[in-house]
């Protein structure tokens, strides 16, 4: 028996008479890795996806968001501008994330708590942790 193959190496490379020739993308396919669990390497990013919790607000600061509301709703005709610091709950899981908009308020919507700005977000009133703009600079100046 021969160790260096020499009885085989120069015969020529058979092809099959009942199996068509696999291509070199299928033929690769065959050693790719098995994913036994699907959907395992999702769920573990989602689980270490971070999110912010909702935080309590207290009287004072509730009472501060809705003196500075009552202002922009008496100054509409004026177009305020504002920037509005608020939490929106994560679809997926427990928790949130505060994001900050940015814009003129169109409307302030008491039935339906929201807040519309001119570019069309709308802003849910009890989800506001903080309102500021110039238009409020004499108020920030009374709390200092």
């Amino acid at each position: 028996m021969s160790k260096d193959y020499s009885d085989i190496i120069n015969l020529p490379h058979h092809v099959s008479e009942t199996r068509p020739h696999m291509s070199m993308r299928d033929r690769a396919a065959q050693f790719s890795p098995f994913a036994a669990l699907t959907g395992y390497d999702a769920a573990v990013k989602e689980t270490a996806r971070l999110t912010d919790q909702r935080a309590d607000l207290d009287e004072k600061m509730k009472q501060n968001i809705s003196e500075r509301l009552n202002l922009i709703q008496e100054n509409l005709t004026a177009a305020p501008f504002v920037e509005i610091t608020y939490f929106v709950p994560d679809e997926r899981k427990e928790g949130g994330a505060y994001c900050t908009a940015t814009g003129t308020v169109k409307r302030i919507d008491d039935f339906q708590r929201l807040v519309t700005l001119t570019d069309g977000r709308d802003i849910p009133i009890d989800e506001i942790i903080e309102i500021s703009g110039a238009m409020f600079r004499s108020l920030d100046d009374s709390f200092a």
